[in-house]
């Protein structure tokens, strides 16, 4: 564990956990098990009055509001399913957190997210999410970028491979923050928090 402390105001950002992103396959956890672990964190946040952050990506029908440019990738086109967009059950339905709807990988450019965050007094965020290498790496380098003392919960994020999870874990977050798994946070937040 390379987590050392949670500061007074810590909120728990959870990045894309919704309908249509986590029954997609991933590694080296299933979108079930990053879902388990984020609520676990989610539970003890809510029990301490911490902020719970669902953040969830959302486009038009028409996908207008995609973000343009080319890319040598293919990006998903058609008429997504009804209902896609809609935070997973286990984490959706709590009237204190506060959702955040992107249309970018990260989570700040375009949103109100850094406003939520800072009216609430938070100097520190923990995210948890789907894709390690997208959507939470992108949020975690602006949450560093702004400011922010940046936290991930290593086992409650999982990516599109093995590889790009692993790249992100080791060489990129190491770089922007602190470390630890669901249990190793849980346990120094009890620490700092009761």
């Amino acid at each position: 564990m390379t987590v050392t402390t949670f500061d007074p105001r810590t909120a728990l950002v959870v990045i894309d956990l919704q309908a249509g992103i986590i029954g997609m396959p991933a590694q080296p956890y299933t979108g079930a098990e990053v879902v388990t672990r984020t609520a676990e964190l989610a539970d003890a946040f809510r029990a301490r009055d911490l902020p719970v952050v669902l953040v969830r990506v959302s486009f038009t029908a028409d996908g207008a509001d995609a973000v343009p440019g080319r890319t040598e990738a293919s990006r998903p086109g058609g008429t997504r399913p009804e209902g896609w967009d809609l935070v997973v059950d286990e984490l959706a339905g709590h009237p204190g957190d506060i959702t955040v709807t992107k249309r970018n990988w990260g989570a700040f450019h375009g949103t109100d997210l850094d406003v939520q965050l800072r009216r609430r007094g938070v100097t520190q965020i923990v995210l948890t999410g789907i894709a390690t290498s997208i959507g939470v790496e992108s949020t975690a380098r602006a949450a560093y970028e702004h400011g922010y003392n940046v936290t991930l919960a290593t086992d409650a994020m999982s990516d599109m491979s093995h590889e790009a999870h692993r790249n992100s874990i080791e060489r990129i977050f190491p770089r922007l923050g602190e470390t630890g798994t669901t249990a190793e946070l849980l346990e120094l937040l009890a620490k700092s928090h009761d």
